[in-house]
């Protein structure tokens, strides 16, 4: 455990520049800290009725604890791909060893929304039942996109930056 109380302020991340181009790597909690740019995968996955499954961030987490989130996300390791970190995080937080096509949407820039990641967001479609991985998930919910895009219009609602950005992206997409 770190002064911060958390165990991944040592985990080891690729720092990177506007372009998102490696540079160096350092700790995580020096990255947050220094407001570095790093890199990381979004998911969102969607049920076959449509629904999107949003996450409630654990209240232990350093960033943004407590909020509502994309259905799986996380920083990218050193030499992983985003696609590679996006079947990691289904793993590891909803249990999802996914099988299936997972589309790569777009990618949001480095930013204080996304807390200066380089994200890239993906999409995929499961029915499997979801196990929450306690340490890094509080609840999890499924939304309708007529119910996501009213969270999001409203600003008081309990989302990250990050999700309001990337929901904002893909729906202006949709249209």
């Amino acid at each position: 455990m770190t002064p911060d109380g958390s165990k991944y302020s040592e985990e080891i991340l690729e720092v990177v520049d506007h372009e998102d181009r490696v540079i160096g790597t350092e700790r995580r909690g020096v990255i947050h800290a220094r407001g570095l740019m790093h890199r990381s995968a979004q998911v969102l996955l969607f049920n076959s009725s449509g629904q999107l499954f949003l996450q409630k961030r654990s209240m232990n987490k350093d960033e943004f604890p407590g909020l509502w989130d994309s259905s799986a996300a996380g920083h990218l390791a050193p030499g992983e791909s985003y696609r590679q970190c996006a079947l990691r995080e289904l793993e590891e937080e909803l249990g999802i060893r996914h099988r299936g096509a997972m589309t790569e949407l777009f990618k949001v820039g480095a930013s204080a929304h996304t807390g200066y990641e380089h994200c890239t967001v993906f999409s995929c479609l499961s029915d499997d039942q979801l196990t929450l991985q306690a340490e890094e998930v509080d609840a999890g919910k499924w939304l309708s996109p007529g119910e996501m895009d009213h969270w999001v219009e409203n600003r008081h609602a309990q989302l990250t930056p990050a999700i309001r950005r990337i929901w904002q992206k893909l729906r202006s997409r949709d249209k």
